[in-house]
């Protein structure tokens, strides 16, 4: 079940800032992902966990997920990963500010709330001016990851990217796997119980040019 929280609510216009990235991960220069929509975190547990080459970031906009996956946190001794309550287009606007311009490597949306009547089109995470904020963030050759086993918030959300001239199509080769955010395709939770029905999942890499 999906739990809608309007994002748009002025509710989130304060914010709790992402602290400096050396206040947050022991090691601050390893290569950052921001998971957006990560929910109570599962996910990325599994992936700080296996990865510790690699830093994760989750941001989610429901408050008690984000507290339930922090008090996870402080019970496990995983020193690279790391959780943010709120808007993400307000939160990283104020995280371009925070982080060096070369150290987020990627970005992934894994099936974001698909509000399906096309008055609520404008509350989907993915709109022009995220996705420009995101390409400030990111370095050139960095990755955004999106899926979702909604065809039609799949295409809505290409479009939006391919629109923003600041993304290619990629397909990603093998001996670059081994460097990616996600090198053993951990899958989400909702990803394994969509495969399990046997229903499509629509994904799609985007390269920072």
């Amino acid at each position: 079940m999906r739990q809608h929280v309007n994002p748009l609510s002025k509710y989130f216009y304060d914010i709790e800032p992402i602290p400096p990235i050396k206040e947050i991960f022991s090691q601050d220069k390893r290569p950052i992902h921001l998971d957006i929509g990560c929910g109570s975190g599962a996910f990325l547990f599994d992936l700080a966990n296996q990865n510790k080459n690699w830093n994760y970031i989750g941001l989610e906009i429901r408050e008690k997920l984000v507290d339930k996956a922090k008090l996870k946190l402080e019970n496990e001794s995983i020193d690279n990963l790391f959780f943010a309550f709120g808007n993400a287009s307000y939160l990283i606007d104020d995280f371009i500010n925070n982080c060096p311009g070369d150290m987020v490597s990627s970005v992934s949306f894994n099936f974001p709330d698909p509000w399906f009547k096309k008055k609520h089109h404008k509350r989907r995470i993915i709109q022009p001016e995220l996705i420009y904020k995101i390409s400030q963030l990111m370095k050139f050759g960095g990755l955004i990851s999106i899926k979702s086993d909604v065809e039609e918030l799949f295409k809505y959300m290409d479009m939006i990217i391919m629109n923003s001239k600041s993304f290619i199509n990629y397909n990603c080769p093998y001996f670059e796997i081994i460097e990616y955010y996600n090198p053993t395709n951990l899958q989400t939770n909702r990803e394994n119980y969509v495969r399990s029905k046997k229903l499509k999942v629509f994904e799609k890499l985007y390269k920072r040019i």
